[in-house]
């Protein structure tokens, strides 16, 4: 007499439908950042094709790349001083972060290890100068400028003004805060002042915090147009962003093939410092204590 096997549980294909659903799930989120990539690189691809043809071409609705970046950029390089404007701006850029981050780190110190008066509405003047934009005081901040301290035309009337940061103010407050308090109690007893703790102890431990503010206000300042456009009228200090606008002629002929040349090679020096300092941009906002 046969014996019958009882048949297997179908335990197969109870795995494998959810490992099909979890691959589909994969391939449509896969497939919708993609999409969301290639719709926020747009308009810098766009750029990036247009910088390439020769102004015969860069007006029509051709996508295809060209053989003429090189003499387009070597244009805007040469006649229109791009590179003059680019070193000019490295120039404000480096100096408006490293100010900014220094006086950012004491005015922090001073926050969190400091007892003076009013303290708390010192702090919150602090941060409602976050609600003032250059624009509104754009004109007293000229007659201070150029009248009374005699600074037009110069690098500090771009460089003095955004010295002073809230936002680095607040991220290293924030910061500093997350610190265990013993441990400025030890390097107390031990003889370390506010200085040399500020050096020695609290730096090394905020390099997260500041790639984070280097990354924020390095693009800031890089970005200048309003205030630039404003106070310096002289050609041979001007930023870049005033360089790239005056490429573009008011009622002449624009040559777009070196304009889109020039916003591509000013906007790799920010790039540049985004793609060095991304790990400690990340980490500089994260919402954890492991900074």
């Amino acid at each position: 007499m046969a014996v019958k096997h009882p048949a297997a549980p179908p335990a197969r294909a109870d795995r494998a439908a959810p490992r099909s659903r979890r691959a589909r799930g994969v391939w449509v989120t896969h497939a919708a950042l993609i999409l969301a990539i290639l719709i926020i690189s747009a308009p810098l691809i766009f750029a990036v094709i247009k910088s390439t043809q020769t102004s015969s071409v860069v007006l029509s609705p051709s996508l295809l790349p060209g053989g003429a970046f090189f003499q387009n950029l070597s244009g805007v390089w040469e006649d229109a001083h791009l590179g003059r404007y680019m070193r000019n701006s490295l120039v404000v850029a480096v100096c408006v972060t490293a100010g900014k981050t220094t006086l950012a780190l004491l005015a922090a110190l001073a926050f969190v290890y400091f007892r003076f008066p009013l303290k708390g509405a010192a702090f919150t003047l602090v941060l409602l100068s976050l609600m003032l934009p250059t624009e509104v005081l754009i004109i007293a901040l000229f007659d201070l400028v150029s009248r009374d301290l005699k600074w037009a035309n110069t690098y500090a009337a771009i460089i003095v003004p955004f010295l002073a940061s809230a936002t680095g103010t607040f991220l290293f407050r924030q910061h500093f805060l997350s610190i265990p308090t013993s441990l400025a109690d030890a390097a107390r007893i031990d003889g370390c002042g506010p200085l040399r703790y500020l050096t020695h102890i609290l730096i090394p431990m905020s390099t997260n915090t500041i790639g984070a503010l280097a990354v924020i206000q390095f693009v800031y300042a890089w970005d200048q147009y309003i205030w630039p456009l404003v106070i310096m009228q002289q050609d041979d200090k001007q930023v870049v962003q005033v360089g790239l606008r005056k490429l573009i002629e008011v009622g002449g002929q624009t040559d777009w093939g070196a304009v889109m040349a020039g916003a591509v090679i000013t906007a790799l020096p920010p790039l540049i410092v985004f793609t060095a300092l991304q790990k400690q941009f990340s980490r500089g906002f994260a919402l954890t204590e492991d900074k």
